[in-house]
């Protein structure tokens, strides 16, 4: 039903690699880049789990509010698991100090650091623009 909004969150994991880099003083490079399709595939995934959700529930209870905040209520664990989980995991190849740190750093600091700060605005960002498109719909409906 409402494919648009998933796809619309990616550029926050761009924001968050971004923000990685600086605040770790690493260099954005190629690997960085590339990492970046990683961080569009995990941040695809959760704004997926949530609309999914969304548009399995909206039929059966009426109230958009109320389906919004299950939503979040409901997928919450499975999307911040999976998140955290992939930080976690690249914290030792954030840490590499060996001679191919140059090539592993930005890739790791850009997966780590796009898949986290995505993740937060994720939350935030597919509840409302579900609810701002929904009301959209209304208005061009009347």
């Amino acid at each position: 039903m409402c494919l648009w909004v998933p796809r619309r969150a990616f550029p926050f994991g761009l924001i968050g690699a971004v923000w990685g880099h600086a605040l770790l003083g690493v260099s954005l490079t190629l690997e960085s880049y590339i990492a970046l399709f990683a961080v569009a595939g995990v941040v695809v995934n959760d704004s997926l789990v949530l609309v999914a959700f969304i548009n399995e529930e909206l039929p059966r209870h009426p109230d958009i509010q109320q389906v919004l905040r299950q939503a979040g209520q409901k997928r919450f664990r499975p999307i911040v698991l999976t998140t955290l989980t992939t930080f976690f995991g690249l914290i030792p190849l954030l840490t590499e100090q060996g001679p191919d740190a140059e090539t592993i750093m930005p890739m790791a600091v850009s997966l780590a650091f796009g898949v986290l700060f995505s993740t937060l605005i994720t939350l935030l960002l597919v509840p409302v623009s579900y609810r701002i498109l929904e009301d959209i719909k209304k208005c061009i409906a009347k």
